[in-house]
């Protein structure tokens, strides 16, 4: 580790998927002689695991730390620099890796195949960084693909290299213009609040007065509109470069400044500014002139005639067509040290590395540019932490913040020192043998350790044959000391090899301020741990913890090496987290220096040195349901502990046991269950297990149809029932109508706000005096199950304060009986927080904007009785029985809502208005007294009731399933696209775009595929096109199927068509059929489908 803070340097890795990210790192490598340059690129260092290197992809991102060497320019001082490193997984279903990555980082070196270009994975962490407010570095990667294999022309190659930066800048143009325009809202909102809180003092200036003045009467500061310059990717600015990783070489325009300034006798900067771009050398007067100055003459660009012409040159000579001859002169040209040995090997990749390795070495030029171009910590803390602890910030507000307090202070300044506070993140948990840790591994020894055993080996004998003792001489052996003679090891040996398979969890962290020692005691804030409040309060008291760093360690890729100490700045790993950080935590503490002791008792008197910068969001969203059973049902235990490891040591898999008693973890696609299965199997459970088909959520919704069947309620509208109890006790009448589909969006785009909602309105009745899960947590995903997992995590499109207002005017946009529906809502649902109402047509009582202001009305009045007759007397009894009886009505509604009548799925865009509440009915002589003095027998079969009215309701429209969407990206050659199509045809999915890729023989095809098909697509995909295609599946949501599950042929066309049993399957019956066989409920379905059809069986 870096002694100068100044001197350290913390980047990752992103792109997408394939795009040679890790082989990149393997050329940093060997930069570091950690691997051989013949090995970089082959051996993937990074990729530890087995099935990491057997598919060729990253699964896990890993850590290593670097040392570069640089000399600074006009000066001849050497200074050594540390870079942290981490490479992450380019593939959708690990893209929390990437999140939980960034938020360690300050840069990012982002890579982009030069001839895949920008695809969807690379606009994904593009728009990570630009939230994380890392600085990126773009990398063009595999540009010996636009030679060897696209054999493009070095004009063609530059064209192509200009669109692709231009692609690239577009993306990060969008992100800076959806900023501006949230800042610019900001801006507007909080000059609307200072106007109304002036009119409210009731100020003597005018509107425009108040409007151009703040309160201590200085000029309000005009919206600023900010330069969008610096944001984007320039080659003449540094921050791009242009890289083969597989080949070992990478270069900036400015190392070919520096080359050719020297020959031409031009300045360096001068020579930048025109190396990349429309400038073209003049042969006439050796002038640099634009592109207007042409006048027709057909003048190469100086980036084709300097830098292109001489690189596709080297690869013409030495592998497209080996001319020695010329690989000489080039290589005498250049001034280059290759043996003749070399020159003359047969293996020309071999000499093609060699060659770029001194020329264009990829290790220098990426060093150069992450000093030059990443902050060190001690700057870029201060533009990164304001938005940690304030995410609301916007984008200007975090260069202009200044610290609060002694702990802001030492995290904008990235102190080390003795006394600052020890502030450090851990963004996640990841396991590690226990055998595999340093101080368990048998310690080789030294050269001078082995003369020295060897010595007293000689010793020994010589002192044994002295006294006369036996020829046979006992060795001894080097590494390992004699066991005593009284020692019986066999037990402990087994005892030690159990315990080397044990999985230790670390912690995957960076220090940002401060400086801790191996032992030392410090605070474990859990990241529902509230800083507004004290450390005592009963809220915080479950999320503060106090933990012993046991071990540090700095990470190396698949080593660990231990270390003392950590200053700031530096990316470690952390032992003595284990069951006590779920996933990510922040360990705070005073600083070593001043020597105080780190306890819960006195953790108020600490309050100043705790905070919270836990708040990681991910990208794919954990779709795959499976449950899981041992197949020895006594190793039940084991699987149940090793679920709780996996749920530790990965950050994307939710596992959770749900009420049916099974246990069912939820994984983010295909191959991220395949590898957590693998990881139960024999890492953390290390017993055989059965998996479960994969539990694939759908939705139920309704339509209007145009050939429906009758209302199931004569005279009355569709979808209406009535309903009672037992001896009609109580009668009902429930009415069930499809949403319209902007009110439905709505709800679904805003499910956070009604979230809160719930909570506050839980924490007003009292009823739950428990503090609530953080929305988004691990904890909620498993106590709801069923919403918070198969949704897409979308923002808030309002504040919840204008919730009501926006979700009025679309009711009244919609028109009709939806204008005054907001003020009748009773309740959301299922889980109180979904895209379904539960609406009071009878008084409004029940609505969650009024019911506080009716029930008040109630409780002035219980004791008055007033004339029957009276609308008081009316309101009143009604009001009586939705307080005996709205918690049966809404329980049935969130029942069914999360319940739906075709195969128990969730619906999705239903209301469902309560007519009316009557106490009896015909034949029944039940009176509001015997009522009352039933109502607890009655409660439950009215809910039972309801809630079968409530599903009749939906199945009186035209029901249909909503299947889950996964959005499909494929980038596949002409000569495979029809067996893509194909492909997709085959599993129901459908083409939604088409675009070729300019310059090359690529198109990337965008498809929509249900996910219960999408199981083996991606195999099946390789296999027809024999590799050649690859998909990236990303869960988009929920599509409708526009079939109804019932439908059967009747119309005289119909039946022609599809004869009398409807020999054509009906899609939604299916996968309605196999959710209900899944669940055991009934189905309806015929043994023998065709008797009368005559079956011969042969021998």
């Amino acid at each position: 580790m870096a002694d100068d803070k100044e001197q350290v340097r913390v980047i990752t890795t992103i792109g997408h998927v394939d795009h040679g990210k890790t082989t990149y790192v393997d050329s940093l490598l060997v930069a570091n002689n950690i691997i051989s340059p013949r090995m970089a690129g082959k051996i993937r260092y990074m990729d530890s695991r087995e099935d990491e290197q057997q598919r060729g992809i990253t699964m896990e991102s890993s850590a290593v730390s670097l040392r570069f060497k640089m000399t600074k320019a006009g000066q001849g001082s050497v200074e050594n620099y540390v870079i942290n490193l981490i490479d992450t997984p380019g593939h959708v279903d690990f893209s929390t890796e990437v999140s939980t990555a960034s938020r360690l980082c300050d840069g990012a070196l982002v890579l982009v195949d030069v001839v895949e270009g920008v695809c969807t994975q690379t606009v994904t962490v593009l728009r990570q960084a630009w939230l994380d407010r890392l600085r990126p570095i773009l990398v063009i990667n595999k540009c010996d693909r636009l030679i060897t294999e696209l054999k493009l022309a070095p004009i063609e190659a530059y064209h192509h290299l200009v669109q692709l930066v231009e692609q690239v800048n577009a993306v990060m143009g969008s992100f800076f213009a959806a900023e501006r325009m949230e800042d610019d809202m900001r801006w507007r909102d909080e000059r609307e609040r200072r106007l109304k809180e002036r009119k409210e003092r009731g100020a003597d200036e005018g509107e425009s007065a108040a409007a151009s003045h703040t309160e201590d009467g200085t000029e309000d500061e005009a919206f600023k509109e900010k330069d969008d310059e610096d944001l984007y990717f320039l080659p003449d600015r540094g921050n791009v470069l242009f890289a083969s990783a597989i080949d070992g070489w990478a270069f900036r325009v400015g190392k070919f400044a520096q080359l050719y300034g020297a020959k031409l006798g031009v300045k360096e900067a001068n020579l930048r500014r025109v190396l990349w771009g429309d400038f073209y050398l003049d042969p006439k007067t050796k002038r640099v002139i634009s592109h207007k100055h042409l006048r027709g003459r057909n003048l190469k660009p100086l980036f084709v005639q300097f830098v292109l012409d001489n690189i596709w040159a080297v690869y013409q000579n030495v592998v497209i067509e080996p001319n020695q001859e010329k690989v000489t002169k080039i290589v005498d040209t250049l001034g280059l040290k290759i043996p003749p040995r070399d020159l003359k090997s047969k293996d020309t990749r071999y000499l093609l590395s060699l060659i770029f390795s001194q020329w264009l070495s990829l290790s220098t030029a990426t060093f150069q540019a992450v000093v030059e171009v990443v902050p060190p910590p001690s700057l870029a803390q201060r533009q990164r932490i304001p938005k940690m602890l304030y995410p609301d910030l916007s984008y200007d507000a975090t260069t202009d913040i200044k610290p609060k307090n002694k702990l802001e202070e030492d995290l904008y300044s990235c102190d080390d020192g003795p006394n600052a506070t020890i502030i450090a993140y851990v963004s996640k948990m990841f396991a590690v043998k226990k055998k595999e840790l340093p101080e368990n591994k048998r310690k080789a020894l030294t050269a001078e350790e082995m003369r020295a055993a060897g010595k007293a080996a000689r010793e020994a004998r010589a002192a044994a044959a002295a006294a006369g003792a036996s020829t046979e001489v006992v060795s001894i052996p080097l590494e390992v000391p004699a066991p005593a003679a009284n020692e019986t090891p066999a037990p402990e040996e087994e005892k030690a090899e159990d315990d080397g398979d044990e999985e230790i969890l670390l912690g995957f962290a960076r220090l940002y301020s401060g400086t801790i020692s191996r032992g030392t005691k410090l605070f474990c804030v859990l990241p529902k741990y509230n800083t507004a409040l004290s450390p005592s309060h009963p809220s915080n008291v479950k999320h503060l913890a106090v933990v012993d760093a046991a071990s540090l360690y700095v990470m190396m890729g698949r080593e660990l090496v231990p270390v003392e100490t950590v200053k700031a700045g530096n990316v470690f790993a952390v032992a003595g987290l284990a069951g006590i950080v779920g996933r990510n935590a922040t360990i705070c503490g005073p600083g070593l220096g001043l020597g105080r002791t780190v306890d819960l008792q006195g953790a108020d008197a600490e309050k100043e040195c705790l905070v919270n910068l836990a708040g990681i969001s991910g990208q794919a969203a954990p779709i795959v349901r499976v449950a899981l059973e041992p197949e020895n049902p006594a190793d039940l235990p084991k699987l149940v502990s090793g679920l709780r490891l996996l749920n530790q040591a990965d950050p994307c898999v939710e596992t959770f046991q749900q009420t049916t008693g099974e246990y069912v973890i939820l994984t983010a696609g295909e191959l991220h269950l395949e590898r957590c299965l693998k990881d139960l199997r024999e890492r953390f459970a290390k017993i055989e297990i059965q998996a479960s088909q994969p539990i694939v959520p759908y939705r139920e919704m309704a339509v209007k149809a145009p050939d429906m069947a009758p209302p199931k309620t004569p005279n009355a509208k569709r979808g209406t029932i009535l309903g009672s109890t037992a001896q009609n006790l109580v009668t009902f009448t429930v009415r069930a109508v499809p949403l319209p589909q902007a009110i439905t969006d709505f709800l679904l785009t805003n499910v956070s706000i009604l979230r809160r909602f719930h909570r506050e309105g839980q924490q007003r009745k009292g009823g739950d005096t428990a503090p609530q899960p953080a929305e988004g947590s691990e904890q909620e995903a498993a106590a709801d199950d069923a919403v918070v997992t198969d949704e897409i995590s979308r923002q808030a499109t309002v504040k919840p304060e204008d919730f009501w207002k926006a979700l009025d005017a679309l009711c009244k946009k919609a028109g009709g009986e939806w204008v005054d529906i907001a003020d009748k809502i009773w309740a959301f649902g299922p889980h109180r927080v979904g895209p379904n109402i539960l609406v009071d047509r009878m008084t409004g009582a029940a609505s969650l904007r009024k019911k506080s202001q009716k029930l008040n009305l109630l409780r002035v009045d219980q004791t008055a009785t007033p004339e029957i007759g009276t609308p008081t007397a009316s309101i009143a009894g009604e009001i009586r029985y939705l307080r005996d009886f709205d918690d049966c009505f809404d329980t049935a509604f969130q029942i069914a809502a999360n319940q739906g009548p075709l195969c128990a799925e969730p619906m999705q865009g239903m209301a469902f208005f309560v007519e009316s509440i009557q106490l009896g009915g015909e034949g029944s002589t039940a009176d509001a007294d015997v009522v009352q003095y039933k109502a607890a027998t009655i409660r439950g079969a009215l809910i039972t009731a309801v809630k079968e009215a409530y599903r009749s309701g939906l199945l009186d429209w035209s029901p249909r399933l909503m299947l889950a969407m996964y959005s499909c990206d494929i980038q596949a050659a002409t000569d495979v696209l029809g067996k893509v199509y194909a492909v997709v045809a085959r599993r129901k999915g459908r083409i939604v775009s088409e675009e070729m890729k300019e310059g090359t023989s690529f198109f990337t095809i965008r498809a929509m595929l249900p996910v219960v098909e999408s199981f083996g697509f991606a195999d099946e995909i390789r296999k027809r096109t024999s590799g050649a295609a690859s998909p990236q599946l990303i869960f988009s949501g929920y599509e409708v199927l526009d079939q109804d599950p019932f439908w059967v042929p009747t119309t005289e066309e119909e039946l022609e068509d599809l004869g009398e049993k409807a020999d054509r399957a009906n899609v939604a019956r299916l996968y309605m059929d196999a959710v209900r066989k899944r669940k055991g409920m009934f189905v309806d379905q015929k043994i023998v489908e065709f008797a009368e059809k005559q079956r011969t069986l042969k021998k």
